[in-house]
């Protein structure tokens, strides 16, 4: 913690010194503390090992806290964030030192002056679906399963391309890994992705993106190769709704033929009910037979779906106070409550976001 203090002090004199003599600088924040309670009643208060965001139980906590300095001349581009919260420990656990409290750390070149071309290199947000750590920006106030089993963050280089009218924009990205800032897993080798985005008009977003890369050490690594697609579609002035899909492929064993498979729609529906409040209903399903990413020991593996609903009041733009409940229904026994398997999870979860 003394670290993180002591490099965001840093971060925050440096930024606001550079900035007196340069407006490209730009400071920014975000901060969001929640209670959540777990009907199961965890001993440890430690959410199912699936859930990295809002994961505590019975306790007000951090979730999320950072602090952000940009520049962009339009020709260099550069972003520094560090974090603390609940978020970090479950997301970082595996990274060395001070990594564990860097959010974001990038730096890009425009490559060309007529042609809207980047490439960047360092820590970024995941190029994989359509939800992030900043539950703020998010329609529901929790993560869905699929977005909390594939990376929230990654570390590489990229080279994008947008066209001058926003509608259309494509990623290539060069990876360390599976939501992997330090290569220390004993897996030399690295992963490739792609995103492509089109948007025909302001109220329409169509996402595809994709994974390929290699899990395990070198003497038993097994190819993943991972798909995502979305699409956002603000129907009125008041609804919304979002559809997703995730379908993911791992060779079974090294030398092996066959891969196992891993699946997962979820739709959320949105709508405005006044200026400050808004509502939104989620139905997911997630599928995991032969645990590429939840492992359960389960005849039928991890197979659940779903149902979330929200109640959102932003008192203010940058601020907004939310509730939700959830329910997890699974085929498996494969949840706990006072130490005996059961089929069902339910929680109720409450924040409070500011972003600045």
């Amino acid at each position: 913690m003394k670290k993180l203090l002591l490099l965001s002090a840093a971060l925050s004199t440096a930024v606001c010194t550079y900035a007196q003599d340069e407006p490209r600088i730009k400071v920014s924040g975000y901060l969001e503390t929640y209670y959540g309670y777990d009907f199961n009643k965890p001993s440890d208060n430690n959410r199912p090992g699936f859930i990295y965001a809002h994961n505590r139980h019975n306790e007000v906590n951090l979730n999320l806290g950072f602090i952000k300095g940009s520049f962009d001349n339009g020709t260099v581009r550069a972003n520094l964030a560090v974090m603390a919260g609940t978020y970090a420990n479950a997301n970082l656990a595996a990274e060395p030192g001070v990594l564990k409290n860097i959010y974001e750390a990038n730096a890009g070149l425009k490559l060309s002056k007529t042609i809207n071309l980047w490439v960047d290199a360092g820590i970024f947000s995941s190029h994989i679906g359509f939800e992030s750590a900043v539950s703020k920006d998010c329609w529901v106030l929790t993560r869905n399963i699929s977005s909390e089993n594939t990376p929230y963050y990654e570390s590489g280089a990229k080279l994008s391309y947008a066209t001058n009218d926003g509608k259309f924009s494509a990623v290539l990205l060069y990876l360390n890994g599976w939501q992997r800032i330090n290569r220390l897993n004993g897996n030399s080798k690295p992963a490739v992705g792609l995103q492509l985005t089109w948007k025909p008009t302001d109220k329409i977003t169509v996402n595809y993106s994709n994974y390929m890369g290699t899990e395990g050490t070198d003497e038993v690594r097994v190819n993943r190769f991972y798909h995502n697609v979305y699409g956002i579609f603000q129907l009125t002035d008041r609804f919304g709704l979002t559809v997703g899909f995730d379908y993911g492929t791992q060779d079974k064993a090294r030398d092996t033929e066959g891969h196992n498979e891993v699946l997962s729609p979820v739709a959320i529906a949105q709508y405005c009910l006044a200026d400050k409040w808004k509502v939104a209903g989620r139905v997911e399903h997630y599928q995991d037979k032969n645990g590429i990413f939840i492992t359960t020991g389960t005849p039928n593996g991890f197979k659940t779906t779903g149902y979330s609903l929200n109640l959102d009041y932003a008192p203010i733009s940058n601020a907004v106070v939310r509730l939700e409940g959830k329910v997890y229904d699974s085929k498996d026994k494969v949840f706990m409550r006072n130490q005996t398997p059961v089929n069902t999870n339910a929680a109720v979860t409450a924040s409070i976001a500011v972003s600045f």
